[in-house]
């Protein structure tokens, strides 16, 4: 799956402008350097960070379910950070048991599993 339910962009661009938002740029930093509207990109990182919690969990309990050796992501600076962290970590898992998976991107892998809704306020 490469979008998201009610986005017009693909979900690796916005998953580009949460990881840059983890690693601490602002919202025009990123709309500039991803070519978006400011307004666009800081519709999808306050949804994101409203949902961040329940993010972190779900991909976390995703990880350790799927990897085979898994490591759970260490706490970081944000819950922001810390669910972008899991995300990524559940991919990696899922690659290492499945290596046809490493195909797609971690944020490919997020719409496949959230069914497009990873930014909406019912999911999970």
């Amino acid at each position: 799956m490469f979008v998201l339910v009610r986005r017009v962009d693909l979900v690796d661009v916005i998953g580009s402008a949460l990881v840059a938002k983890a690693a601490g740029a602002g919202a025009r930093t990123i709309a500039a350097a991803l070519g978006r509207p400011v307004d666009t990109v800081r519709g999808w990182l306050r949804r994101f960070g409203r949902r961040a919690e329940h993010v972190r969990v779900y991909f976390t309990v995703l990880l350790v379910d799927t990897g085979p050796d898994p490591i759970p992501p260490a706490a970081s600076v944000s819950v922001f950070a810390d669910a972008v962290s899991a995300v990524v970590g559940a991919w990696k898992a899922a690659a290492s048991r499945w290596p046809d998976i490493g195909e797609v991107s971690p944020w490919q892998l997020a719409a496949a599993t959230s069914r497009g809704r990873l930014l909406s306020p019912g999911w999970p």
